[in-house]
Order: structure tokens, then C-alpha cells, then sequence
């Protein structure tokens, strides 16, 4: 748990007071990052980790995940106390990648780690194939899914992984990336910081946001309490191992993902006037929700460690 602490909160903290001073800092560091430092430090997480049985497992618990969760908000109190689409979204979309990677690093043995990231590749292929149904109300086209999904940085770490696996170097490989590898994550944890840092900058001083208050606190429950909780009662129901179990859990419990919110601002510039305002304010309820729920997490995932590896640890 103390690792949990002194990796996320200075890499998060840095990252804010960057973003805020630094404006232009997230958009350069972030396309290398994405292109070269995940995709690199997914390999050595793979190799490390090895490859099982259980990874297909993970992926469709994250499947479940979501799946689970937009049924629920298809009910009328649920879809009644969360009307908009982009917090729908929210409530079930997670921060795998760039906070539940380092959680898992963290926190859990190496033997999980290939869970998580197996759960956050099927979590991408939901974001960006069902996100801009509930965001922008229309469908998007097979064609630009599938090459989101292609050339996602999980994607490509998982090919090159597959691939290195069956060299005789493969050993060799995981033993030099792994520092190099947990660098990078680092880094794409201050990115986290940064970009909430850019959210607090653009946010006028001493507004709350249209978003913000009591009409947050349903998908922060949701998000941060309601979606773990449901994982972690469908894995005592298929008697899921320990490992598999603890990452799934943790995994749900990550915060709202950043890429809702780029979601609801690209539907926000496609449209016009009236529409484009709603849009407008769609997007700044979820830029409330990802701040709220990141800045919680730090709490709530915490609890739900200590729940895993302490009442229900094995």
C-alpha cells in the first residue's frame, strides 16, 4: 500500500503543477508516449508476467463490466438519476491504461499483470465502439473502430509481446525492458496529472461546472463503488483465483477514463449552435467527473485493496 502511495500521488502531483504551468507539455509528450514508451512497456510487462489461460477470462470480465453497467442504467431509476450519455459513459468507461496499470504494478504480483492489461484491451474496444453511440447518439463507422483498435498502444504491445514470446530471448528482453517499462508507466501516470491539470486551468476561478454537485455523485458511486462491487460478486460466483479476482476488481475501480471526455468534446465541435452547446456542457460535466473520481480514487482503490487482501484475501 505504501508503494501504492509513493508511486501515484508525486508522479499525479508533478503532472498536475506541469499541465497547469505547461500548457502545450501533455500534447507533445503524448503521442511519442503512445506510439513508442506504452506499446514497449506492455512487452516487458508481458514477458515478465507470462502468457495464461486466464487472459481470456479477464478480457470478458471486462467485457461483463461494462456490459453489466449499461444494462443497469438501462432501468428507468438508474437512467432517470443518469440521463446523459457521457456520464452513462463514465460510470462504467476506467482509467485502465494510465492508472489501473500502475495500481496493478503497485499492488499486485507479477503473475496479474498480464490480467490487466488484458482487461484494459477489451476495455478500449468498448470505449470506442460503443462510447460514440452513447456520447453522440449515432453510430460510427466498423472501419474507424476496428483501426482505433488496431493501433491502440495495448494492441501493438500485445503483437510485439506475442511475437518476442517465441524467440529464445524472450527471458533476456523482459529482464532489460523492466525497468525501462516501469519508467514509462510512470510517466503516463504524470500524464494523468496533466491533463487534469489543463481541466483545472481551463475551469473558470470559483465555478462548481454545470455538472457539478449532487449531480455527480450517481456516477461517482457507480464508478468508483457500484462497477468493483459487481466484480467482485461475479467473481466469487465463478470462483475465479485470487490474482484474477484482486485485478479485474481493481481494474473496475479505476476512475472515469480520460477518453470519455475526448469523446464528448469531439461530439461537442461536430455540432452546432443549441446542440453544440448542450454538447458543450456535457463535456464540462465530465471533465468534473474525471477530476472527482481521480482525486477519489486515491481513496477508494485503497479500500478496495484492503478488502481484497484482507476480509476476502485467501
Amino acid at each position: 500500500m505504501l508503494r501504492f502511495l509513493l508511486e501515484l500521488i508525486p508522479c499525479l502531483g508533478l503532472g498536475l503543477l506541469l499541465g497547469m504551468r505547461f500548457p502545450g507539455l501533455p500534447g507533445r509528450l503524448a503521442p511519442p508516449l503512445i506510439t513508442w514508451g506504452i506499446p514497449i512497456s506492455l512487452v516487458a510487462l508481458l514477458l515478465r508476467s507470462g502468457f495464461q489461460a486466464e487472459l481470456l477470462t479477464a478480457a470478458l470480465m471486462a467485457a461483463a463490466a461494462s456490459g453489466l453497467g449499461l444494462l443497469l442504467l438501462r432501468l428507468p431509476a438508474l437512467g432517470r438519476c443518469i440521463p446523459e450519455g457521457s456520464l452513462q459513459l463514465g460510470c462504467v468507461v476506467g482509467n485502465t491504461a494510465y492508472w489501473g496499470l500502475p495500481v496493478a504494478l503497485a499492488l499486485l504480483p507479477p503473475e496479474a499483470i498480464g490480467f490487466t492489461i488484458a482487461f484494459d484491451l477489451m476495455a478500449t474496444l468498448i470505449t470506442w465502439s460503443l462510447g460514440p453511440l452513447l456520447v453522440d447518439r449515432r453510430a460510427t463507422g466498423v472501419r474507424r473502430q476496428l483501426r482505433v483498435l488496431a493501433t491502440s498502444p495495448a494492441m501493438r504491445g500485445l503483437a510485439l509481446a506475442v511475437l518476442l514470446h517465441q524467440t529464445p530471448w524472450s527471458a533476456v528482453l523482459a529482464q532489460w525492458l523492466w525497468w525501462p517499462a516501469r519508467l514509462v508507466v510512470l510517466v503516463a501516470l504524470a500524464l494523468v496529472g496533466m491533463r487534469l491539470g489543463l481541466m483545472l486551468r481551463r475551469r473558470p476561478a470559483g465555478t462548481a461546472g454545470p455538472a457539478g454537485g449532487s449531480a455527480l455523485l450517481a456516477p461517482l458511486v457507480g464508478k468508483l463503488v457500484v462497477l468493483p462491487a459487481a466484480m467482485l460478486l461475479l467473481a466469487g460466483l465463478l470462483g475465479l483465483p485470487s490474482p484474477l479476482r484482486d485485478a479485474v476488481v481493481l481494474q473496475a475501480a479505476a476512475p472515469t477514463a480520460i477518453s470519455v471526455l475526448l469523446l464528448t468534446e469531439a461530439a461537442a465541435a461536430g455540432r452546432q449552435e443549441t446542440a453544440g452547446a448542450g454538447r458543450r456542457q456535457a463535456a464540462d460535466g465530465v471533465a468534473s467527473l474525471v477530476l472527482w473520481s481521480t482525486a477519489l480514487a486515491l481513496v477508494s482503490v485503497p479500500l478496495w485493496w484492503w478488502l481484497l487482501s484482507g476480509p476476502l484475501g485467501s
